[in-house]
């Protein structure tokens, strides 16, 4: 009974604290919207995703329509074995909005994402009966869940009992194509305020891009999708003045047949103005 009260008392305390999110979100728990970082603000995020794996993120806004950023994935951070990055050679992104949201338009920004989700994988190695010396190696350079690439984001909001913000976009990967799999994508979403400390997210990316069945059982082990896309869901809470924390659930509709699990993900998003 006294575990409970604690429980209740401490859920309690974090419902009424009442730390006021800075800027509107910039990505829900994967997809782009069409807000910016606000000039003169700069934030350092991590991605805290399975196994053992991390993407440092940092962003800096150059004018309030402006921004850029850079990203780094590290795997087996946390847990054992050896730590190896990802790319060697960081991610970027880009951001500019051409419109700011009226009554009549939504805002609408172009931008580039090159930061997939899950780890990268170059090459590898099938066809090894005769071992790995004399396998045949294919070209995969992609990550478990592609980048956004090139996008366009459209962003709306309305007041109910809080801001209520519907998402939409469109997107083409540049460069993990090698999966011959390179259609234009769709994804939408929305997020919305419980109070001025905890919004909640909702996203589906259709990954027309990575809708990707290899028939070939000697990678199916690094890809196999069953080709209903991503749906995820998240929980923002702004900690204080200068923290945000997300608990993330990504992939709950388990397109990935690999894991074929949900996905749980952490994210710290700490910001300041200088």
């Amino acid at each position: 009974m006294k575990k409970n009260i604690s429980i209740l008392i401490i859920f309690l305390s974090l419902l009424l604290s009442q730390s006021e999110q800075p800027y509107p979100p910039i990505t829900l728990v994967s997809i782009p919207t069409a807000g910016t970082m606000p000039k003169g603000y700069f934030s350092f995020e991590n991605i805290f995703l399975n196994q053992g794996s991390i993407v440092p993120k940092f962003m800096i806004g150059i004018t309030d329509n402006f921004m850029l950023g850079m990203s780094f994935g590290i795997s087996n951070f946390i847990g054992n074995g050896d730590m190896q990055k990802f790319r060697s050679y960081p991610e970027v992104q880009i951001k500019y909005r051409l419109f700011d949201e009226t009554d009549k338009i939504p805002a609408i920004v172009l931008g580039i994402d090159t930061q997939g989700r899950g780890e990268f994988t170059e090459k590898v190695c099938i066809n090894d009966d005769y071992g790995s010396e004399n396998c045949e190696e294919k070209i995969l350079n992609r990550y478990d869940q592609k980048s956004y690439g090139f996008y366009v984001a459209l962003s709306r909001n309305f007041s109910a009992l809080g801001n209520l913000g519907f998402h939409f976009g469109l997107n083409k990967n540049l460069s993990e194509n090698d999966d011959d799999d390179d259609d234009i994508n769709i994804f939408f979403g929305f997020d919305k305020e419980i109070n001025r400390s905890f919004s909640l997210y909702g996203e589906y990316n259709f990954a027309r891009d990575d809708d990707y069945y290899t028939g070939d059982e000697s990678i199916e082990d690094i890809l196999d999708r069953k080709g209903k896309g991503y749906l995820n869901a998240g929980l923002r809470w702004s900690a204080s003045n200068n923290l945000m924390i997300e608990m993330n659930l990504n992939d709950i509709s388990k397109n990935n047949k690999v894991y074929n699990s949900v996905n749980r993900e952490l994210k710290i998003i700490y910001f300041e103005s200088f």
